[in-house]
């Protein structure tokens, strides 16, 4: 299959795949997450001066 008689590249195919899977599924789910947190920061940062 594609020329490549090794097992470990195999596994590193797979394993570059599975971290594409990831990271897609990852962006998808926290799309539009608010984070509050750095907000209230720089507004306490920015009425402070």
């Amino acid at each position: 299959m594609f020329g490549i008689e090794d097992p470990g590249i195999y596994i590193a195919y797979l394993a570059a795949f599975g971290c594409l899977l990831f990271s897609l599924w990852y962006g998808i789910a926290g799309w539009n997450e608010e984070d509050g947190e750095d907000e209230g920061s720089i507004n306490a940062q920015s009425s402070d001066r």
